[in-house]
């Protein structure tokens, strides 16, 4: 698997697991909690595979809100929640090497977020964070007709920048934001630093993988030393 870096006009990025260090964060807090349960002996792999559960069945749901057309019923839910983990802990920290990352890219691609997450929240964490200024284009649940792992919001958010969504590069943690990168032409990369596993996204045709979003700087110039120079 390789990028073709010569295609690539303009970037996209997914939020949690892969600008957000959310996955982490959740396991940490799941593990405080799971040490005072007598019957669970090794808390930390345990709180890691509940995140990963919690999570999987969210990309569903999400997937089939819009199938059936209850998008608008399923943000509500994800508004409730984003609002409760807002005032219990704030935004989740950033992954490591990710702020140095888009300083670099800026000005040499317009650069999008393309997020599950509802507006709200997507802006708490990009402004608490000071990474809005990286981006041109956010996208959110609602933005497009149908989100992710469906081919729309790559599509808006490369109309919106002015780009061929066949010229965009898809970043993401999961299945879901590889097959939507996939569904609209798009190169994609995926990230180890969620929960999304090595073989599962070369299942779904990862074109690059990468221990963790903070490397694909040194991926894009090993291939073109002119993108980042």
């Amino acid at each position: 698997m390789s990028l073709q870096v010569s295609r690539i006009r303009a970037l996209c990025f997914d939020v949690d697991g892969t600008l957000s260090d959310t996955d982490d964060y959740y396991a940490g807090r799941f593990e405080t909690w799971l040490k005072h349960m007598p019957f669970v002996s090794n808390p930390a792999p345990s709180a890691r595979r509940l995140v990963m559960w919690l999570e999987s069945p969210g990309s569903a749901l999400l997937e089939l809100a819009d199938r059936f057309g209850m998008d608008g019923q399923m943000i509500g839910i994800v508004n409730w929640m984003n609002r409760r983990r807002r005032r219990r802990g704030g935004p989740a920290p950033v992954v490591a090497g990710v702020p140095s990352l888009l300083a670099g890219l800026r000005g040499r691609y317009p650069l999008a977020v393309i997020s599950a997450r509802d507006e709200g929240s997507t802006m708490a964490f990009l402004e608490a964070r000071d990474l809005r200024k990286y981006f041109t284009v956010i996208v959110t649940a609602l933005s497009a007709r149908r989100t992710k792992p469906y081919a729309d919001p790559i599509q808006l958010a490369a109309q919106q920048m002015g780009v061929a969504a066949e010229a965009c590069l898809m970043i993401g943690d999961t299945v879901v934001d590889i097959r939507a990168g996939k569904a609209a032409g798009a190169q994609t990369v995926g990230v180890l630093c969620g929960f999304g596993e090595e073989s599962e996204l070369r299942r779904s045709g990862a074109d690059l993988i990468l221990p963790s979003t903070g490397d694909l700087g040194d991926e894009l110039i090993a291939q073109w030393p002119g993108a980042l120079t």
